[in-house]
């Protein structure tokens, strides 16, 4: 029978496509399945157990009077070019940003606000 190291070894060998064919063999043999396990649904009116938000969402709703500098600053936060970053500032709203930390998104947000720009965090 072979040991660990040589299954490693073998596994390390195969191509995409028979790994994909290995793990289903494997499903099949055990009855088990590979997929991630789903984490339940909380009871409803369990609003203290809620978890806190970790990720937000940056998004421009009005460029205001200021759109230039609006505008440059879009460019600025996003790394996009002047053509792309004008283009997000014009189809407001738009997400600006999205998976920040709550500090970043507040940081973005003051950046945008000081430019003239209407920004929500959500």
């Amino acid at each position: 029978m072979a040991n660990q190291e040589q299954i490693i070894e073998a596994i390390k060998e195969m191509s995409v496509l028979e790994l994909n064919d290995l793990v289903k063999a494997i499903e099949e043999e055990f009855g088990v399945t590979a997929a991630a396990p789903v984490a339940a649904a909380g009871a409803a009116g369990g609003g203290d157990a809620e978890a806190e938000q970790t990720e937000f969402n940056v998004e421009l709703t009005s460029a205001g009077s200021s759109k230039i500098k609006v505008v440059k600053a879009v460019k600025e936060a996003t790394g996009l070019g002047l053509k792309d970053a004008k283009g997000l500032v014009d189809d407001a709203p738009k997400v600006i940003k999205e998976g920040l930390a709550k500090e970043d998104a507040e940081e973005l947000k003051a950046t945008l606000e000081e430019a003239g720009a209407t920004v929500e965090i959500k």
